[in-house]
């Protein structure tokens, strides 16, 4: 057991549905907390019918806190751009609207180098169609973050009210 005071950090994403990005997120090692919510919109208190109708501008989120003695914030860009793929616009899979962008907020001036250095990289190597992709996945300091209602929290609540033999 490590006997270091947990220093933490934050990460906001979005990538699609927040539920399927908090699934992988929850199974990272040094990622302490992942919290579904909403950030870049103008609601002050979206719901998640107002944001599913695409009238408050809001992004589907998760908000991570993770210790960066253990993983870096390098570590979370890269699951981030393995699990989604940020050249479509508005869209993960089935789930489209505004609401499911690529987007990333920081909340740190030293969280900014290393979003530009990795969107440099996967560009060269993800994006060779811009005239249909929305590369890069916009980046924007932090906004105001607001939670889900904790009624709708945690995604293995979600996936365990799928029926027997579903995966999700």
């Amino acid at each position: 057991m490590s006997t270091h005071e947990v220093n933490t950090d934050v990460a906001v994403l979005g990538g699609g549905c927040f539920w399927c990005l908090e699934a992988v997120y929850q199974e990272m090692r040094g990622v302490i907390n992942v919290e579904s919510g909403y950030m870049g919109g103008q609601d002050s208190q979206p719901t998640y019918d107002a944001v599913c109708s695409g009238a408050t501008g809001h992004a589907e989120v998760v908000r991570l806190t993770f210790d960066p003695l253990v993983t870096s914030y390098r570590d979370i860009l890269e699951v981030f751009f393995t699990i989604h793929d940020p050249t479509t616009l508005n869209r993960q899979g089935n789930d489209v609207g505004t609401q499911y962008r690529s987007v990333i907020f920081f909340g740190s001036a030293g969280q900014t180098q290393p979003v530009k250095r990795t969107a440099i990289i996967l560009r060269s190597i993800r994006c060779r169609d811009t005239a249909r992709s929305s590369w890069p996945p916009k980046w924007r300091n932090s906004a105001k973050y607001s939670p889900i209602k904790s009624n709708n929290q945690g995604c293995r609540r979600w996936r365990a009210q799928l029926p027997s033999g579903w995966r999700a």
